[in-house]
């Protein structure tokens, strides 16, 4: 099977997903959707997007949550329903785990980051009896092509961009980076970047709101004391259909800040949410 049929079948999957976020899928119900056998789908599915069906699924209901927030008077538990979770508390408490905050507070910003402060994992910084602080540099590269913005690099436990980084820094469009205080480890460096002027584009509008996010990845990248790494460069491209979601608050259109220690705290700009996550929704 080539790339192409692979990739097919895997965005025939995605929409799927799509089409049917309030349903109690399994991964029997997506390989048939696939053409596949159930264990060769998972591992195709995970070799094209990076991650399982499952996790991907659920960042699918909380980018719908978002979506239904921003653009609907419908209530929290009622979102919760259409986008597949069978209990309110768990909605929120996965929607605050991803996003960084509850639905509630989202709805209130309409979406718009500009007012929250986001800060790096507990454990970033050193303190009395702490691992040696290290660091990871590179340069973020955007093509001629793709709109000019800022851009978030940050450094997750897993491939995917959710909830708070171990480590992170908002930049004032490409170039070289470095992010300091990181504690000895494996981590996956993401970055994503938005338009100057187009935060509410982001905020969680749908499967179209993707075309102007740019996003790269690098890793895993393993950080430990008296181990020179090499540079981190990533180069970033459009988003598509097969990249799990973004859903944690990234930088939009306004002044770029750097976050670093692990009580240190910076403002974001704006909450993308396009075409990364594990479910505590129904199915898989």
């Amino acid at each position: 099977m080539t790339t192409a049929s692979m990739e097919m079948a895997i965005l025939r999957v995605i929409n799927d997903m799509h089409d049917r976020l309030d349903q109690d899928l399994t991964i029997d119900d997506l390989a048939r959707t696939a053409r596949f056998s159930k264990f060769h789908f998972t591992r195709v599915f995970r070799e094209v997007t990076g991650i399982s069906p499952g996790r991907f699924l659920s960042a699918l209901r909380i980018q719908e949550a978002k979506r239904l927030l921003v653009s609907t008077d419908r209530s929290v538990a009622d979102i919760s329903a259409q986008v597949g979770y069978s209990s309110v508390g768990t909605f929120s408490s996965r929607f605050k785990e991803c996003v960084g905050l509850p639905p509630s507070r989202f709805r209130e910003l309409d979406g718009d980051f500009r007012s929250v402060s986001a800060q790096p994992s507990r454990g970033s910084g050193a303190g009395p009896g702490a691992a040696p602080s290290l660091s990871v540099q590179g340069r973020i590269v955007l093509p001629a092509d793709r709109p000019l913005g800022q851009v978030f690099v940050g450094l997750f436990a897993s491939p995917i961009p959710q909830g708070n980084p171990v480590q992170c820094t908002i930049m004032d469009g490409p170039g070289p980076f470095e992010l300091h205080e990181v504690r000895p480890g494996t981590w996956y460096l993401l970055a994503a970047s938005v338009p100057y002027g187009s935060p509410s584009v982001l905020a969680g509008r749908g499967r179209g709101a993707s075309e102007n996010l740019s996003v790269g990845r690098y890793g895993p990248v393993t950080v430990r004391p008296e181990v020179l790494l090499m540079p981190a460069d990533v180069v970033l491209r459009p988003a598509s259909l097969l990249d799990p979601p973004v859903l944690i608050a990234v930088p939009g259109s306004r002044a770029a800040r750097t976050t670093s220690g692990a009580a240190s705290r910076r403002r974001v700009a704006a909450a993308i949410s396009a075409p990364v996550p594990r479910s505590s929704a129904a199915g898989l």
